[in-house]
C-alpha cells in the first residue's frame, strides 16, 4: 500500500514539474524571445520570484519521493519499475544541478537589471537562460516518461 502512495505523490510531483517543460514548448519559449527588453526583465522577475516561493515545495517533494520509490523498489534491482524510477531519479538530480549551477545564478544577474538600466548584452543572458533550460526540459521530460513507462508497464 505504501508503494502506492509513494508512486502517486512521486507522479503528481513530476507532472506538474514537466508541465512547466511543456509550457515552454508549447509557447513560454518564443513569448519571451519576442519580447522587449523591459517586459522581459519584468516578466524574469516576477516569475523568479514566484517559483522561488512556490516551485521550490514541487522540487523537494519530486526529490524526497524519488528517493522514496528508487529505496522501496531496490528489493527488486532487476524490476523495470526500479530502472525507471533510477532513471527518473538521475534526471531529476541533472534538472537540479542544471537549475543551481545554471538557471539561478542567471535569474539573480537579471534580479537587478531594470528597466532603465540593464547591459547591452542583455539578449545573450536570456539566450543562455534559455539553452540551460532546454537541457532541462529534456532531463524533466525524460525523467517523467521514464516514471511513467514504469509505472504503467511495470
Amino acid at each position: 500500500m505504501e508503494i502506492n502512495i509513494i508512486l502517486f505523490i512521486n507522479l503528481l510531483a513530476w507532472s506538474i514539474m514537466a508541465s512547466q517543460s511543456f509550457s515552454y514548448i508549447i509557447a513560454l519559449r518564443n513569448v519571451q524571445v519576442n519580447m522587449a527588453v523591459g517586459t522581459y526583465i519584468e516578466l524574469r522577475k516576477l516569475l523568479d520570484k514566484n517559483f522561488r516561493k512556490k516551485y521550490s515545495i514541487v522540487v523537494y517533494t519530486t526529490l524526497v519521493s524519488s528517493t522514496l520509490l528508487l529505496i522501496v523498489c531496490s528489493v527488486e534491482p532487476t524490476s523495470f519499475l526500479f530502472i525507471s524510477s533510477a532513471i527518473a531519479w538521475i534526471a531529476l538530480i541533472i534538472d537540479t544541478i542544471l537549475t543551481v549551477k545554471g538557471n539561478m545564478p542567471i535569474n539573480n544577474i537579471i534580479n537587478t537589471w531594470t528597466k532603465e538600466s540593464y547591459p547591452d548584452n542583455w539578449y545573450s543572458y536570456r539566450s543562455k537562460w534559455l539553452s540551460i533550460f532546454r537541457k532541462r526540459q529534456i532531463a524533466v521530460i525524460t525523467g517523467f516518461l521514464s516514471l511513467l513507462l514504469g509505472v504503467v508497464f511495470g
